[in-house]
């Protein structure tokens, strides 16, 4: 009878455990556009730390994606052309454009690997390395990559999911 109890009770506890760090894991609610966009400041793939508030005053935009996400490798191009395009541009809150790309991989080399064929040459790459439970895809609600925000120079959200030409439009629409 002790036996039974025990078990009923560790598997009780077990229980409240899971549920207690679903909860925990769950993403927030995508920030809205006109608001402040969360702090964003993990490693890249050298390990140095790297902060979206260092990009204070550029128009940025925050990618998340992975190397494993085919439609984001079908994007990258799209972003590298906005990237090469207005990188020295000035815009109506920010000068000069770039992207601050956060990864949700969890393989270090397919990450690496992907930044280089795919010719992401900006400098910004950063990933905890964690996947769909990463600390800044929760931050900002990311249920599906790829995604993206685009940010004005003072940090707050101007568009969010710009996809293609549409990257272009709403990034030309900033130009001084």
């Amino acid at each position: 009878m002790e036996t039974i109890k025990k078990f009923k009770a560790s598997i009780i506890l077990g229980l409240i455990i899971i549920v207690t760090a679903g909860f925990m894991m769950k993403p927030v609610a995508s920030p809205a556009i006109g608001t402040k966009a969360p702090e964003l400041a993990y490693n890249n793939p050298d390990g140095k730390m790297m902060k979206l508030s260092d990009l204070k005053g550029k128009l940025v935009l925050i990618d998340f994606w992975a190397s494993w996400c085919r439609p984001c490798r079908a994007e990258n191009p799209h972003v590298v052309k906005a990237y090469e395009k207005y990188k020295d541009s000035k815009f109506t809150n920010g000068k000069g454009f770039t992207v601050f790309s956060y990864s949700l991989d969890k393989n270090p080399t397919a990450w690496k690997t992907a930044i280089e064929k795919d010719n992401l040459t900006w400098e910004y790459h950063v990933s905890d390395l964690k996947g769909w439970s990463s600390e800044g895809s929760l931050k900002y609600g990311i249920t599906s990559i790829p995604s993206n925000y685009l940010i004005d120079g003072k940090g707050n959200i101007l568009a969010k999911n710009l996809r293609g030409d549409a990257l272009h439009q709403a990034i030309a629409k900033y130009l001084k």
